[in-house]
């Protein structure tokens, strides 16, 4: 059986359509991302991870940047599709090298993935950590909504206490009543046994309307490698090569970025990490992701954008030299490419759905896993507001 109950934590949740990738910051206040706007009626999840980096949360993380996908997938697969925002703060505590890193909500997961993979744990000890500055970080810098439809959530994941004895920095109470007051939820993980975090992890959760959860010191996400991961991965490469911007010098430049970081998880995450991104981006919700924002063969395909009318100095390189006649069949024949590999994908994936479904039956449920606390939090925060979560978390 490739049944692996991996130590997870996690951090995520995710996707839409994205200008400009999120960048990680230290205490300095952030930017609020250019974004894509979406359409009046769309639904939206809005999550932040609050992620514990000490060193005592290596694996926890490792699992966080195996599985960022599948919780995606969860986040995304309610019956509306909604669009999704993902923001992530790691923390640490004084004197450490960092006390707070901010990558601020943006609906870019492969810009945010490729942050998430610079994490790593180090620094801490045993004593209290500066859960008080990350809550603050998450609650007070990030880009939320004013959309009081959208699901605001986040989860603050740790093993440690917060910092009560520093005397200038606000305290989780007063933070967390903060977060009630802007309609975001907060949810507690708690990873393995310390004593001295359980009482503070339920008060932050009880003030925040969330729920506690305990798993193991590195977590306890389901992951099943699969053989069909590699295909999957490897078609999902080539959907990301049939992407063409267009636009200003600053729109092409913004979206440029985008495929750095692309480029840079097809270089360094693993096969079954992108076989999960696949399958995500060919979903209703992931498409955006896939895309990010000024997409010529989208635009073109959907009636937004007539090419002809598209100064040269705006098209990418591989258009801009063509006669009319010539780009239009380009654009055609790559939109009839794009449109091949997303059927073979989405078969595959859902071939690889119910070879997973199998191998989480024969091992007995995944009742206690993270993946499916998560889901059972977001489906009963969300049902209030129109998401409905029917179908289970995704692996």
């Amino acid at each position: 059986m490739k049944t692996n109950v991996l130590v997870a934590g996690l951090v995520v949740a995710t996707v839409g359509a994205v200008l400009v990738y999120p960048t990680i910051r230290g205490n300095a206040a952030t930017t609020p991302p250019h974004h894509v706007v979406a359409p009046v009626n769309a639904k939206r999840v809005e999550v932040v991870f609050v992620l514990d980096t000490t060193g005592s949360m290596s694996g926890l993380i490792h699992a966080a940047q195996e599985k960022i996908w599948s919780i995606a997938s969860t986040l995304a697969q309610a019956q509306q599709a909604p669009e999704i925002s993902m923001g992530l703060v790691a923390y640490r505590d004084r004197g450490d090298a960092y006390v707070t890193q901010v990558v601020d909500l943006d609906r870019d997961l492969d810009s945010m993935y490729t942050k998430l993979m610079d994490f790593r744990a180090d620094g801490g000890g045993d004593g209290p950590e500066a859960v008080n500055e990350a809550l603050d970080a998450a609650i007070n810098r990030m880009s939320w909504s004013q959309d009081q439809g959208t699901y605001r959530v986040v989860f603050l994941v740790g093993d440690a206490p917060p910092h009560m004895d520093y005397q200038d920095d606000a305290k989780y109470p007063q933070i967390v009543a903060a977060a009630a007051a802007k309609g975001i939820v907060v949810n507690t993980i708690q990873c393995g046994s310390m004593s001295d975090t359980v009482a503070p992890w339920q008060h932050i959760a009880s003030l925040g309307h969330g729920r506690y959860f305990t798993v193991e010191q590195a977590g306890s996400a389901v992951a099943i490698a699969t053989p069909f991961d590699a295909e999957i991965a490897t078609l999902a490469a080539e959907l990301d090569g049939t992407r063409l911007y267009y636009g200003s010098r600053e729109e092409q430049a913004a979206m440029a970025a985008k495929v750095d970081a692309t480029d840079r998880l097809t270089e360094e995450a693993s096969v079954p990490a992108r076989a999960r991104r696949g399958a995500f981006n060919v979903s209703a919700a992931g498409s955006a992701n896939f895309l990010g924002g000024r997409e010529l063969v989208d635009d073109v395909a959907s009636g937004r954008v007539d090419i002809a009318a598209v100064p040269s100095a705006e098209l990418p390189a591989s258009l801009a030299a063509l006669e009319p006649e010539q780009r239009n069949e380009l654009v055609a024949q790559t939109a009839q490419k794009r449109e091949d590999l997303k059927r073979q994908i989405a078969t595959l994936a859902g071939q690889r759905d119910a070879y997973i479904e199998a191998q989480v039956d024969e091992a007995g449920g995944a009742a206690a896993s993270l993946d499916q606390q998560i889901y059972d939090a977001v489906r009963e925060q969300a049902a209030p507001l129109g998401l409905e979560y029917e179908d289970g978390p995704r692996f």
